[in-house]
């Protein structure tokens, strides 16, 4: 599989990592049904996607890549969608994740490219 079909893959199973930790926070404790339904098939699409990339990619850079970006992304659900604030070491902090993704990507040898 091509070099951007698996990033595409991975790309899937963060939005879906993300989808379902959204899901988890509206399912309030497993008490209302739909959203706790959602967070289950969420996690299960993620986690499928995940393992299908580390065919070719090495587990720990897509680790890095699917827990980094899910985090951030995760972080600007809460911000936006739950009003949950981020003060300013947050932001420095997600914003060293962006960074340290990028890093792996960019210039680490151990990245597959």
């Amino acid at each position: 599989m091509s070099l951007p079909m698996l990033y595409s893959v991975l790309v899937i199973a963060i939005i879906f990592e993300v989808l379902g930790t959204s899901a988890m926070q509206a399912a309030q404790h497993f008490t209302r049904l739909v959203p706790t339904v959602t967070m289950v098939v969420c996690y299960a699409i993620a986690f499928f996607c995940l393992s299908y990339t580390l065919k070719s990619i090495p587990v720990g850079i897509a680790y890095a890549i699917w827990s980094g970006l899910g985090i951030v992304l995760i972080s600007l659900v809460g911000y936006f969608v739950f009003g949950q604030k981020l003060d300013l070491a947050a932001v420095v902090g997600l914003g060293l994740i962006i960074a340290g993704v990028l890093v792996l990507n960019l210039l680490s040898k151990s990245s597959f490219h």
